[in-house]
């Protein structure tokens, strides 16, 4: 059940990764790898974090759990037990009581998991470091649960990585994620790198241990298709800023930024009649973030683009309640045409 509540707030979030050159490593640019993110995830929900390759959406969750540092900005997490704490003002030692309840599933379940450990190694380590007062057999026992959990067997848990296929190595990545019981998850494009009938699989799988366990997910893709399919918010995120937020429906059915209706014409549609939507075919290639234009990110590419769209970054303007759209101009067309 969703939460009236956020359980994560980003706050004008920044993560710059510096570039030096030169014999003396000067510091020469920063890549803006994200550039302003303000979004908030609800207890209990799927908020899902799409865009094209490079846009920043791994380094924003990344950034949650310290993986890149950010920085400017806040990360406001909300505990089960406490005050609400900014994870940005944390060094490591602040941080190590909240990993706990934040977890982390990787993209890569070939990469993710280390080979010389076995399986139930691997889901025990959490347990370990977190809840040192258990004894081998109750750890032991645990990761057995959890196997099953996952739709796995206790009896597999002495077995190695390279045992397993790349869908069973995903639930055991979901697994040690469960093991400390969070109450948020990231996950990172977690079904990209497995086959589409496995994807499927994995992605039911998340949905009914978020209703068991009463998780909420931010959940990173670029594929519009699996996000539809589980979230129940979509953020559109391009070149480090967030263009569009709102209900899945509504981006679906009622997208306003020309970036999010150019993702969504993007997606294979199995019908081959005519009258299906033309596919917006988006000029030029992505700008660098180390050269970001100035003013909207998407304007060099925008067929809509004018002159003041150059001259500062647009905010977020709800449009309905809980749909908020980054572009002036596509908000003028859509105000007259209502009136």
């Amino acid at each position: 059940m969703i939460s009236n509540k956020p359980i994560l707030e980003f706050q004008d979030l920044h993560v710059h990764f510096p570039i030096h050159a030169g014999v003396f490593l000067r510091h020469v640019g920063d890549v803006k790898a994200v550039d302003g993110v303000s979004l908030k995830v609800m207890d209990g929900e799927t908020l899902g974090l799409v865009g094209e390759s490079g846009c920043g959406k791994t380094t924003t969750g990344k950034a949650v759990v310290r993986l890149a540092p950010p920085t400017q900005g806040k990360i406001v997490f909300h505990p089960r037990e406490g005050n609400p704490v900014d994870l940005v003002s944390l060094d490591r030692a602040g941080m190590r009581p909240y990993r706990a309840e934040i977890q982390m599933i990787f993209q890569d379940p070939y990469s993710s998991l280390n080979p010389r450990w076995s399986v139930g190694d691997i889901i025990a380590e959490p347990l370990t470091v977190h809840e040192p007062g258990l004894s081998h057999a109750e750890r032991d026992d645990r990761v057995a649960w959890l196997l099953e959990k996952v739709g796995l067997t206790g009896e597999q848990a002495h077995r190695y990585p390279h045992e397993f296929s790349g869908g069973q190595r995903q639930r055991v990545g979901i697994a040690r994620a469960l093991a400390t019981r969070p109450r948020l998850v990231i996950a990172d494009e977690p079904v990209s790198a497995l086959d589409v009938s496995i994807q499927a699989q994995v992605i039911n799988l998340m949905q009914d241990l978020q209703e068991e366990f009463g998780l909420s997910y931010l959940f990173i893709a670029h594929d519009l298709s699996v996000v539809e399919h589980i979230s129940h918010r979509v953020a559109v995120m391009y070149l480090g800023n967030i263009v569009e937020v709102g209900p899945v429906e509504t981006i679906n059915d009622a997208p306003i930024h020309p970036y999010t209706r150019a993702l969504l014409s993007a997606v294979p549609l199995p019908d081959p009649r005519p009258g299906r939507p033309e596919r917006i075919r988006l000029q030029g290639e992505p700008p660098s973030p180390l050269n970001k234009p100035s003013g909207c990110p998407f304007r060099t590419r925008c067929p809509h683009a004018i002159a003041s769209c150059a001259e500062s970054i647009p905010p977020l303007v709800e449009v309905t309640p809980g749909h908020e759209v980054a572009c002036p101009v596509m908000l003028d067309q859509a105000s007259r045409s209502r009136g």
